[in-house]
């Protein structure tokens, strides 16, 4: 049931195109492993073996600081809706942080050069296999929209807000690992 690719075909980045939803997994050795989900409205398939997302500022970095630890990244949607089928991207994550020349390009090329309320990085994945499973035992759900509860905080908190609260939870993981964060 489940297909291997070497890079994600036509097919696959409708597939992505078509979801609301995906996860970021990762992890590093003696790290706990992380799964978050993301809105794909922040996600952009750069070319079949490269994919990047506009990360928001959260309660953690765990991604960050798994990919500075060199360890691996997987992106997982999952069809809530249609025919059943997960789609999971597998590779070496990378990050670029608010104020280097790749968030910048990042920003100029998605976003018209303005960085988007509450952005704190860029998290990009080279991909070194695509996998397809079925998907039979993923449930089916309604899409109601997306929540306005994060852009409602991040606009509460203010770029100095923000910034604080960056600095205080999103310089070390959970486990102690340094992020690499750091404000411009």
């Amino acid at each position: 049931m489940a297909k291997q690719f070497p890079a994600m075909e036509d097919t696959h980045q409708h597939f992505i195109a078509s979801q609301k939803i995906f996860f970021t997994g990762s992890g590093a050795l003696g790290a706990r492993t992380n799964i978050s989900p993301r809105p794909t409205e922040h996600l952009h398939v750069l070319d079949p073996n490269h994919v990047a997302y506009l990360d928001l500022t959260g309660s953690g970095s765990e991604t960050a600081a798994h990919v500075r630890a060199d360890g691996p990244v997987t992106l997982m949607f999952c069809a809530f809706d249609g025919p059943p089928s997960i789609l999971r991207l597998y590779g070496k994550g990378r990050v670029a942080f608010r104020g280097s020349s790749d968030y910048a390009g990042f920003l100029d090329r998605f976003y018209g050069g303005v960085e988007p309320l509450g952005a704190r990085q860029v998290v990009s994945l080279a991909i070194d296999l695509v996998q397809t499973s079925c998907g039979y035992g993923v449930p089916l759900f309604a899409y109601a929209g997306e929540r306005p509860v994060l852009a409602r905080w991040a606009e509460a908190k203010g770029e100095a807000g923000l910034r604080a609260y960056r600095a205080e939870k999103n310089a070390v993981s959970l486990d102690g690992l340094p992020t690499g964060f750091r404000e411009p």
